[in-house]
């Protein structure tokens, strides 16, 4: 059982979103014994934004990173995600975690019918964190829809959001927020 666990708020430890993908994945170590975990810190390790040096492959040591950014996620078991929302969507060093995997031939493939997903059956679990309410299909939403559309368009069907809103509006609302969300973990 291999566990891809990549965090990308820029808040360290005052981060919501860690404090819940570090919390799914002490659950599923509990679930699964074997597990091993790659853990990818896209604020303290960011990749390197996609530029047409780097898409055309003219760059061997950025096209080196790629096949291993591709091979970490095709050879996960589970991916969990620790996406804080800013400015309505994701940070940029995680949309550049998702140009890094979304590669034709690798992750999908275009057929006469449509693309189709090459990512393999795995689980995806995005931590959400927002400092606002939302809810789950507010039309400003372009973090957790954003990325079930990556996840669906790689082949990753089976996913599940664990959400935590309304932290910054105030002390009480925000662990509030926290325990409702950490209750769900608990019940995975």
């Amino acid at each position: 059982m291999k566990i891809l666990h990549i965090d990308s708020s820029i808040l360290g430890d005052a981060s919501v979103s860690r404090q819940l993908s570090q919390a799914i994945v002490a659950r599923l170590k509990v679930k699964h014994h074997d597990a091993a975990v790659e853990y990818l810190d896209l604020a303290k390790q960011p990749i390197p934004h996609l530029t047409a040096e780097i898409l055309m492959g003219q760059d061997a040591d950025q096209a080196a990173l790629g096949e291993q950014i591709i091979q970490q996620y095709l050879d996960a078991d589970i991916v969990v995600i620790g996406a804080a929302m800013y400015n309505f969507g994701l940070t940029s060093t995680l949309k550049a975690w998702i140009d890094r995997i979304s590669v034709a031939g690798k992750t999908f493939k275009y057929t006469e019918n449509g693309p189709i997903g090459l990512a393999g059956d795995k689980k995806a679990y995005i931590a959400s964190s927002r400092g606002g309410i939302y809810g789950e299909n507010s039309p400003a939403d372009f973090q957790e829809g954003f990325l079930k559309t990556v996840f669906n368009f790689t082949g990753v069907n089976d996913i599940e959001v664990i959400r935590a809103e309304g932290v910054n509006m105030g002390p009480e609302l925000k662990d509030q927020a926290i325990a409702a969300a950490l209750t769900q973990v608990h019940s995975l």
